[in-house]
């Protein structure tokens, strides 16, 4: 009889065991960055790699962030054997895994940095259609990175291009003073001038 509940506890572990699931989160490196006031987050990938259980997530904890407002974003999929989804974040919409929104006085440089963890249950089927629970699923960690970072300064590439633009024109208009564009351009000068008289 031992030998028997011996067996039978073995190939559940082992059933188990083959079970697996991937969970990660978006960007891959988990780094994202803001300015104070901004609004920065995080999507994710969850891959049930069973060929026969589902694969139901039951909680995700972020630890405590500072200097920002956290806010969960996790839709909680049921899996089915062999299907995974991805969600990236999404601040219009509100979706993807997490956001934080920095406090408008966040110092610069300043970091949270932690891990979300992930925990879920294996089932027999669909549990909205009336599978059975088998057991708990091992946790799943990703580490995550939020950076307060500088307000970005107004480009100044506009300008500098537009400079460059004209600067060409001015030598293209030394080279060909006899070009119709510069012709018309005296021409408006020339009636300006007379209209200010």
């Amino acid at each position: 009889m031992r030998k028997l509940v011996l067996i039978l506890c073995l190939s559940a572990w082992a059933a188990t065991a083959a079970d697996l699931y991937t969970f990660s989160v978006l960007p891959p490196d988990g780094a994202v960055q803001g300015a104070p006031g901004d609004t920065v987050g995080w999507g994710y990938a969850l891959q049930n790699q069973s060929s026969t259980l589902w694969l139901v997530p039951t909680d995700l904890n972020a630890g405590k962030f500072l200097n920002g407002t956290p806010d969960p974003l996790f839709d909680f999929p049921d899996l089915a054997p062999g299907t995974s989804v991805m969600k990236d974040f999404d601040p219009t919409s509100s979706s993807g895994l997490y956001q934080l929104t920095w406090d408008a006085s966040a110092p610069l440089g300043f970091v949270n940095a932690g891990k979300f963890v992930l925990s879920a249950q294996w089932w027999s089927g669909n549990p909205q259609a009336g599978g059975i629970f088998v057991s708990d699923a091992p946790s799943a960690s990703a580490a995550y990175k939020a950076t307060v970072t500088a307000v970005p300064e107004p480009s100044t590439l506009g300008l500098t291009a537009l400079a460059g633009l004209g600067l060409l024109a001015a030598g293209a208009c030394r080279r060909n003073s006899a070009s119709p564009l510069i012709e018309r351009c005296k021409k408006s000068a020339s009636l300006l001038t007379r209209l200010r008289a």
